[in-house]
Formats: C-alpha cells, sequence, structure tokens
C-alpha cells in the first residue's frame, strides 16, 4: 500500500544538502526494497552534488568489491539488460517492479539475467565492475518513480547517503520435496544468509535445520544417492557448478551452465538417482545432464518463465514445467512411452506468487502449488481421487514474511 511518511527539502545526504525541493517531495515507496547485496554484507553508499542523473543515486563500495555479486533489490521483470555497453551506465540492468517504480544497477562487470526475465528479490543480476563512464569498480544504483531518480529507501527508512548499512536482503525461497521418507512430500525453505539454511517443516516439531550455501547461491533438492531421500544442494552462478550433498559429509560439484541459466533438478530417466540440468531463459532451452555426463536439450517457456519439475503423471521420471508469474499459470509438459510430448496449462494462485511443486498426498504423482511471499503460505494444489470428486486446495504457513 502507498505510505504516507516523506522527507520534506533540506533533507542531509551525507555532506550535501539538496535545497529548492518542495516539502513532501519524497514519498516512502510502494515497493520493500533492500539493498542490493547478499543478505549481511556490509557496504558504503555515497553521492555528490554532480552525480548523474541526480544525486539521489548511490555509489555503493567496500574493500576489494571488483567481481561482488549484485542481487535484486525487490522481485521484479528485467526490462534493461545492456551486457556490452561500453558507454554512460556500461553494462547495467533495469527493473520494473511495478506501481511506476523501477531500479537500476549499471557499471557491471556482468549481466546475469536477460531482458523480460521475472526475477525473485535477492537473485543475483550481475557483479561490481567499472564498465562505462567508471572510473573505478563500483554499483551505481538507482531507485526511480515514473522514470525519474527519488531518495533511495532500504527496509522501510530513508537511506542516509555517506552512511555504511548492513544488507537485510534475506528472503526465503519456497521449496518441496519428500526429506524425510516419507510419501508425501515436506514444505522447506531456503533461508538466504552468510551461511544459508534450508529448513525443512516437521509436524509437532521445530524446522530441521541443515546448512549449505551462501546467500547469493540458487537452491536445489534432489535424491542423488537414490535412497528414496532428497539432499541438499546449490548452484553458485559465478561459477556455474553445482554443490551436492549426500548425508553430512559427503559433497559432490558437478560445473554445468553460465552464470544467466537457472539450476533445475529431477530423475530424468527413473532410475531413482536425481540429476541436475539447467535451463536458459533467453531461449528457454533446458539441458538436462544424465549419469555419463551427457546432455539432453528440450525447449519450454519464454524468459518471463520460472522452472519448475516434477512427476506429472506418475511413471518414475521427471518432468517439466514453466510457472508464469503474471498470470499464475503453470505449463506442464510429459513424454508418454511412445516420445509423445503433451502439455497442459493448469492456472493456480495469484499474480507474484512463486511456484513449487511436490508430491502433497504421497501418491507418487507430483501436483504444482504457489507460495505467497506477503504471508508465507504455501497453497496446495490437489487433484481429485477416487475419495475426492473435485480439486483442493490446502493451505499451510511455512517461513517468513516479507
Amino acid at each position: 500500500m502507498t505510505r504516507l511518511r516523506t522527507v520534506g527539502a533540506g533533507t542531509l545526504l551525507g555532506a550535501l544538502v539538496l535545497v529548492g525541493l518542495p516539502v513532501g517531495a519524497w514519498a516512502q515507496p510502494v515497493t520493500d526494497y533492500q539493498m542490493p547485496f547478499p543478505c549481511g554484507q556490509e557496504w558504503k553508499g555515497t553521492t555528490r552534488s554532480g552525480h548523474s542523473p541526480s544525486p539521489r543515486s548511490i555509489d555503493w563500495n567496500r574493500a576489494d568489491d571488483d567481481g561482488d555479486p549484485v542481487v535484486a533489490s525487490a522481485p521484479g521483470v528485467v526490462t534493461t539488460a545492456e551486457a556490452s555497453s561500453t558507454k554512460g551506465y556500461g553494462h547495467h540492468v533495469v527493473l520494473d517492479h511495478g506501481d511506476g517504480e523501477s531500479t537500476v544497477y549499471a557499471h557491471l562487470d556482468e549481466v546475469h539475467v536477460v531482458e523480460g526475465q521475472h526475477v525473485d528479490q535477492a537473485s543475483q543480476l550481475g557483479t561490481v565492475g567499472s564498465t562505462g563512464n567508471s572510473t573505478g569498480p563500483h554499483l551505481h544504483y538507482e531507485q526511480r518513480l515514473d522514470r525519474k531518480d527519488v531518495e533511495a529507501w532500504f527496509d522501510g527508512a530513508a537511506f542516509v547517503y555517506g552512511s555504511t548499512q548492513r544488507s537485510a536482503n534475506c528472503v526465503d525461497v519456497p521449496m518441496a520435496a519428500n526429506m524425510i521418507g516419507k510419501p508425501a512430500a515436506e514444505l522447506v525453505i531456503y533461508r538466504r544468509a552468510k551461511r544459508s539454511q534450508f529448513l525443512v517443516q516437521r509436524a509437532g516439531k521445530a524446522p530441521k535445520r541443515m546448512r549449505l550455501g551462501t546467500a547469493s547461491d540458487e537452491p536445489v533438492l534432489g535424491d542423488w544417492d537414490g535412497n528414496g531421500k532428497a539432499n541438499l544442494g546449490v548452484w553458485t552462478p559465478d561459477t556455474g557448478v553445482f554443490t551436492l550433498r549426500v548425508g553430512k559429509k559427503s559433497t559432490s560439484h558437478v560445473p554445468l551452465g553460465s552464470a544467466s541459466d537457472q539450476p533445475v533438478a529431477g530423475d530424468w530417466d527413473g532410475d531413482g538417482l536425481w540429476e541436475v540440468g539447467v535451463r536458459t531463459p533467453a531461449t528457454g532451452t533446458w539441458r538436462l545432464r544424465g549419469a555419463d555426463g551427457s546432455l539432453r536439450s528440450v525447449v519450454l517457456g519464454d524468459a518471463g518463465d520460472i522452472p519448475v519439475t516434477g512427476d506429472w503423471d506418475g511413471d518414475g521420471r521427471t518432468d517439466l514445467g514453466v510457472f508464469d508469474p503474471t498470470t499464475a499459470t503453470f505449463t506442464l509438459r510429459r513424454e508418454d512411452g511412445d516420445g509423445l510430448v503433451w502439455t497442459a496449462q493448469v492456472q493456480f494462485g495469484q499474480p507474484g506468487d512463486l511456484p513449487v511443486a511436490g508430491d502433497w498426498d504421497g501418491n507418487a504423482t507430483t501436483e504444482v502449488g504457489v507460495w505467497t511471499p506477503a504471508t508465507a503460505t504455501f497453497s496446495e494444489r490437489r487433484a481429485a481421487s477416487a475419495t475426492a470428486a473435485r480439486e483442493r486446495t490446502a493451505a499451510r504457513t511455512f517461513g517468513r514474511p516479507r
């Protein structure tokens, strides 16, 4: 909702005082912005009177920051992903957050997203660099309203220009998998932090907590050892490497994909052992890795879709799917024993929800679901069955609301 707190003329920006602005010009944004860096990192943000396009822009720095991850301040759609310019902003990304609000991330070394792509809060957009009109590595950052710079806000407070602040961009990522060996899937949260955690919901008990990954890694779950229970995994965008853990100490590393890909996992051949894969948003191309290292390519979805996987037909093999967050529509793909490909569309949830998939009732068939960030509510779609003539929806709350 629109917030009423405003900042009047003559507000102090570090050592700089802006004058001549009308009182009440800087309203708190609708978007709940967080700093454009992974959870827990400390960065200093400065400006100057001649800062282009305005002194409300921020130049972020910390020691040895060249190549550090830059992440999304809030969920949004990529409207600009410029990865070759040598002028002005250089390599830069612009995100549209709705309500006329947007953010700019400039002078990047690498750009990891493409135009039209939907990105979640805290997802990596690229890396700090010094491209374009820049004299040294830093992140040039702007918050905009109707394409004009406005005063920056983070974590519900106006930013004090010239200060050093710690990033509270520490969101939960919703997941689901069979984590403890029971037929039905458990709800899982990947909590982004300097040392990230997977939290598994357990009936009547505190969540089970397991550490793996960092705040800028992307989580995956899969049965890497074929024992019927899902194991932990993360994929690091900067290196394109999966880190897969079995038990408490056994860890393997699988290189696959580039920084602009999206990680996925599944039992592609139905042998009980899960493998990894990646999807390239720009082309909708999935590359599924076999146990022997071979790759199979499938095309599904476009840049704005979010990948999901599951066994939609209960044949023991993981199928592919995508979720359009603007329409809350799943497109599910399956391939039958004769090699024929079938697709179906399922509308579930509301725009802005995040997709999940799991075997909610333990019948060996995966169903879709969504997680609503504002309430941390999982909504699970359960298909009609012999005991339930109509589709049902079950709702459970798990994780931290945003």
